[in-house]
């Protein structure tokens, strides 16, 4: 594991991106590391901008913030186009196309197409999922993170649909593997 590893979602209010670093913060606190997270968002409830930026750490964490994020989730155009530029040649931008509709190819960093929302109205024949897939992705991505204790996380933070959450947690969780 890296020293310090930083992650950031973002997208608009609605898609559980707030959850999302809730979930991946409380698995590392689980695992024993530091943990610290961010979130800002607009006014709206629905549909305003969101942003949820989690660090996790062996030692101490001396910022908060995420300056150089090994990890972004784009859930909206505007987003990625916010934070595009801050991930290092070495991070990665997990990108949905349902809301992410053009890359910068000048980039250096690698961008990873992760279809949350389709792949939840795929096997769950609703959107409700997708970060539930995203979380299954991160579990997989992200090599500080025990698999079972982000499921454990997911099913103690979100209190309703266990059986399809464990179910869109493995479709991500596998889909990280043939998407690479």
């Amino acid at each position: 594991m890296k020293d310090r590893i930083e992650f950031i979602a973002s997208g608009f209010g609605g898609q559980g991106v707030v959850r999302l670093g809730q979930i991946i913060g409380e698995a590392g606190v689980k695992q024993g590391l530091h943990v610290t997270m961010l979130k800002s968002h607009g006014t709206e409830m629905r549909g305003g901008y969101v942003r949820s930026q989690v660090v996790l750490s062996k030692d101490l964490i001396d910022s908060p913030m995420c300056e150089s994020p090994d990890y972004f989730i784009a859930l909206s155009s505007a987003a990625y186009t916010r934070f595009k530029d801050t991930v290092p040649d070495d991070g990665i931008i997990f990108y949905d196309p349902a809301f992410v509709d053009q890359i910068d190819e000048q980039l250096k960093c690698s961008h990873r197409e992760l279809p949350a929302k389709e792949l939840s109205v795929k096997n769950f024949d609703n959107p409700l999922f997708a970060n539930t897939v995203v979380l299954g992705v991160m579990a997989k991505a992200i090599d500080a993170l025990d698999k079972d204790i982000v499921l454990e996380s997911i099913l103690s933070i979100i209190p309703k649909f266990h059986d399809q959450n464990r179910q869109a947690f493995e479709v991500g969780y596998d889909f990280f593997d043939a998407a690479v």
